[in-house]
């Protein structure tokens, strides 16, 4: 089910609202084992209206990591206990003839972590990768295995991860257990941030489970944050998603366009991702506001940033935090030696294939590793050695390149446009249809840079013509919406 849908506007959404305000909120006085009972039934329709079976898939991942999460509690007893930075620290005890039951129960603990790990990165794996493997294996070593042809569940990567961060949390013993099933269903199954993010943390929302305060003034925030979301989704991304698409299917038939129909394609796709991911986080957090949740934030105008550094504490900032926390860190992080650098690679290889399965979304990782090291290497974003203007064009030009790769279906098709983009094999420099589709839709396009900024922060300050705006987007995007011109988030392929 798409936010920007008639469904979810005109029917999802307005009868969940009356139930939890109406029903929950006045007939059961507040109680809020009711509304996390009534929020996780409408997350589980709202999955299970776009994904059909693939609810099945949802519903073993919170069984599954329920089950596993109360096997950890139990094996953290007597003779050990956890601690933030790793799970057993100590063996305390002894029964009589020396057999050590801390050591048995920590060995038993990890056996039911690295279960737990597997069970989910097997599920991810078998949905996501297991025929990217099969294919390469055919192509590499001359196989001939079958493709399996699993269709990719909407949203997996996402509350995968998010099933996983709880785990490995209640493994270290930074968190307590959850021993109420729908409060652990609620947290991976949540349907504003379900299928695209941000993705959340259980230490961030397991108190707002129980202690939450629904107000008028958070309703009202989080329906203007949802309007700005809609707004960026329908009039923007999928404006620009116009262009981008056109001028990639030409380059995919094996065309060669002009080196400014190259970069136009590759701007309006980094404009596109921007408003599709965005707008899908703002929306998300407009929602989580109306039911009295507060999600991070997940943008912080990436595209104004001044290093590629910079730009990736900017954008995307749900995951990037936990590949920090749970990948680059364990691994050691900032050490001052050479595995800092496999550190870093190992963390964007993942990113990469996190994003799909595909030798593109490598190369896109490998790129922003040689740049990462690079800029550490030079101290490129750490110390200001250009100025501002050349850090901030050169950091956009890394990030426009990049999307290029990111948007291509093969590895081919991003090496032809990557040459067309820098002159080589192209149809001339500057063509007709370019200047044609900025003459048309320069309105579009001036929009959607402006709006990168920080603009709309300042526009806030003036009440009157803020509601003016945010009124008129409303009204523009139903109109769209009821047209039927919107598309799906880019993120449900991820």
């Amino acid at each position: 089910m798409l936010f920007p849908s008639n469904i979810f506007l005109f029917c999802f959404l307005p009868v969940v609202l009356v139930l939890y305000y109406g029903g929950c909120h006045v007939l059961l006085k507040n109680h809020m084992g009711a509304k996390n009972i009534l929020l996780l039934i409408a997350s589980l329709i709202f999955y299970a209206y776009g994904e059909g079976w693939n609810l099945i898939l949802l519903i073993v991942s919170i069984g599954m990591n329920y089950v596993f999460g109360l096997l950890l509690e139990r094996l953290t007893g007597a003779g050990t206990h956890s601690g933030g930075n790793g799970g057993i620290l100590s063996v305390t005890s002894e029964k009589a003839g020396g057999e050590r039951t801390g050591v048995k129960r920590s060995g038993w603990r990890r056996t039911v972590f690295v279960l737990a790990l597997a069970g989910n990165l097997g599920m991810l794996f078998v949905f996501k990768y297991l025929d990217f493997v099969i294919a390469n294996s055919n192509r590499f070593f001359h196989a001939n295995l079958p493709l399996t042809e699993i269709a990719l569940p909407i949203g997996i990567s996402f509350f995968t991860f998010q099933a996983l961060s709880y785990i490995i949390d209640v493994y270290r013993g930074t968190v307590r257990v959850q021993r109420d099933p729908v409060k652990l269903g609620l947290y991976i199954a949540l349907f504003p941030q379900l299928v695209a993010g941000p993705v959340v943390r259980y230490d961030a929302i397991e108190k707002q489970m129980d202690e939450r305060k629904e107000s008028y003034l958070l309703f009202g925030e989080g329906v203007v944050r949802f309007i700005v979301g809609l707004g960026k989704k329908v009039l923007l991304a999928d404006t620009m998603a116009l262009f981008a698409s056109r001028i990639l299917t030409e380059i995919s038939g094996g065309s060669s366009i002009s080196v400014s129909m190259a970069w136009l394609g590759a701007v309006a796709y980094t404009l596109q991702i921007y408003y599709d991911f965005s707008g899908y986080s703002d929306m998300a957090i407009g929602l989580g506001k109306m039911f009295g949740f507060t999600f991070m934030e997940n943008f912080n105008y990436p595209y104004i940033s001044k290093s590629v550094s910079e730009f990736w504490r900017r954008w995307h900032i749900s995951i990037a935090t936990w590949f920090r926390d749970y990948v680059y860190i364990p691994l050691g992080g900032n050490t001052h030696d050479w595995r800092i650098y496999r550190n870093i690679f190992v963390v964007w290889l993942l990113t990469g294939l996190w994003h799909g399965a595909g030798w593109t979304y490598i190369m896109w990782g490998m790129l922003y590793f040689v740049v990462l090291v690079a800029e550490r290497l030079t101290g490129l974003g750490r110390k200001r050695k250009l100025p501002p203007v050349v850090d901030h064009i050169y950091t956009m030009l890394i990030v426009i390149v990049g999307m290029a790769i990111f948007m291509s279906p093969s590895l081919s098709v991003a090496m032809q446009y990557l040459r067309n983009m820098f002159g080589i094999g192209a149809a001339g420099v500057v063509d007709a249809v370019t200047v044609f589709y900025l003459k048309d839709n320069w309105i579009f396009f001036t929009l959607a840079v402006l709006f990168v900024t920080p603009i709309g922060k300042k526009l806030e300050k003036i009440s009157w013509l803020y509601q003016i705006l945010l009124g008129f987007v409303l009204l523009l995007s139903i109109v769209y919406i009821l047209k039927g011109n919107y598309s799906p988030f880019i993120y449900f392929s991820f």
